[in-house]
């Protein structure tokens, strides 16, 4: 499973599309682009996406691993990815996460931003609609694979819809929110579906349900304390206004991203050094780290300190800079 295939590229623009396509339903997007609602477009467009995100995400993993239906074979197609190979195909986690994305996206900011609505759902049908396709492009899924997510995805987020405003409500004030977001994820992560094999769904699952715990908590501690708002006031004197705000922009998700970044890289090592020490395993020993024991701690502490940095540190640290 961990072999490369050779193969020609014929099309570089389909190749580098698609490929870009791809990184779009990965952690790499998720880790830019979801703080980065956060920090300069509107909160409540980010807990709604973060919401939609966490949930769609653990059901289309767990389907995975209880339908076990394998991905396409190779040959006849050419798989140019190799990391997800081990998971199972059906439904394609890609199409659900960038149909969830997308559309609770959209469906957030029309009636609080002046678009027009024809180019909002032709953004989002675009942008999942991308995502799906690299997905057959690079061999990963079948057609009913990616019509299988899209579809688990857009019935989710009709089901969602009503409740947005009250699980927004309940996760913002209630009490119980900090220990219901820590216990209910980490419950699920511990008791996720085994395998007969390793596979890396129960690790991406736990760090998805981790980064949202940790956003959770950071958005109802900051709601607890009235932390303070973005806010597009502060522009550079003498500088045109879209100029000003595109330096803001820049500052306050450079800023941010370096310090989620870093954060991720510090909670990663102290926290698998911890457990290495606990268990007795060297740092770098991979099938170590692939014990459950091992893994769900260590990548939802770490992506639980994330989501919680993205929300509360880095607001704080806006703030400091003058980047509010």
């Amino acid at each position: 499973q961990g072999c490369t295939q050779k193969y020609i590229v014929k099309n570089y623009f389909y190749y580098y599309l698609f490929k870009f396509s791809a990184a779009l339903g990965e952690e790499i997007f998720y880790i830019t682009f979801l703080p980065f609602t956060y920090w300069n477009i509107d909160h409540s467009v980010s807990r709604r996406m973060i919401i939609v995100w966490s949930i769609v995400m653990y059901i289309g993993q767990v389907s995975k691993d209880i339908l076990k239906w394998p991905r396409p074979l190779s040959p006849p197609v050419v798989k140019l990815e190799m990391r997800t190979n081990a998971e199972y195909g059906m439904p394609s986690t890609h199409a659900m996460a960038a149909t969830a994305i997308s559309f609770s996206f959209f469906i957030a900011t029309m009636n609080q931003y002046k678009y027009p609505f024809e180019l909002g759902l032709a953004a989002a049908f675009v942008f999942s609609t991308l995502v799906c396709l690299s997905r057959l492009y690079t061999g990963m899924h079948t057609v009913l694979d990616v019509i299988g997510g899209a579809l688990i995805s857009a019935v989710l987020l009709m089901l969602l819809y009503p409740a947005w405003d009250m699980i927004d409500h309940l996760l913002l004030t209630s009490p119980f929110c900090p220990l219901f977001s820590i216990v209910v994820p980490l419950v699920l992560c511990y008791n996720y579906p085994k395998l007969d094999y390793y596979s890396p769904t129960r690790g991406d699952t736990t760090t998805i349900l981790g980064a949202a715990a940790g956003a959770t908590v950071g958005f109802w501690l900051n709601n607890q304390y009235a932390a303070p708002a973005y806010t597009s006031k502060s522009f550079q004197p003498g500088l045109p206004l879209v100029t000003s705000t595109m330096v803001l922009v820049l500052a306050r998700f450079f800023v941010g991203i370096l310090v989620v970044l870093l954060t991720r890289w510090v909670m990663k090592s102290v926290v698998l050094g911890m457990l290495g020490y606990r268990y007795k395993f060297p740092i770098r020993d991979v099938e170590a780290r692939r014990r459950l024991e091992v893994e769900v701690p260590y990548k939802f502490v770490t992506y639980s300190s994330v989501g919680f940095t993205a929300t509360v540190i880095v607001p704080l640290l806006h703030e400091l800079l003058g980047l509010m």
